[in-house]
């Protein structure tokens, strides 16, 4: 006769003959981290801005960036490049009062990012250039002269 006892998968040692049904040590455990967190606490607390997404198009001559950042004025953004770093921010504070005759309600809501790009030595950093066009923020990296690729070229042989 054995003396070993089956252990189900979730560790619980109580027998599965029994009428009880009281949940074991390790089902509790396994429903509270498996369960869904209600949305008060996943929810985003800001207005609505969160990282934005960017594109990078490499050419011969220069960089793109377009950063998709819709609602915002040009004024909202603050870039800025030091030692070869490229940061792009902005901050936008909203303030909503509303005054009825018993009440006065006030809403604050304030949303940031800041994105960050190391670039390349390639770039020429007095060069650069930013618009913001319907929702996209672009920016212009150009090349040194120096690193641009040159065409290809066929060399004679003397």
């Amino acid at each position: 006769m054995s003396n070993l006892v089956t252990v189900p998968k979730n560790g619980s040692l109580a027998t599965t003959n029994s009428n009880l049904n009281f949940p074991t040590w390790s089902n509790w455990l396994d429903d509270l981290f498996n369960r869904e967190l209600p949305s008060v606490f996943t929810s985003n607390f800001n207005t609505g801005i969160t990282l934005p997404k960017v594109n990078i198009k490499e050419t011969a001559d220069a960089y793109y960036v377009e950063m998709a950042v819709p609602g915002l004025k040009k004024s909202d953004f603050q870039i800025d490049l030091d030692n070869q770093v490229l940061s792009i921010s902005t901050e936008v504070k909203q303030e909503n009062e509303q005054k009825e005759a018993n009440y006065t309600r006030r809403e604050f809501g304030y949303s940031s990012f800041k994105r960050t790009f190391t670039l390349p030595e390639t770039v020429d950093e007095d060069k650069i250039q930013a618009s913001y066009t319907e929702g996209i923020l672009n920016i212009l990296l150009p090349k040194k002269e120096e690193a641009k690729q040159k065409p290809a070229r066929t060399i004679k042989i003397s």
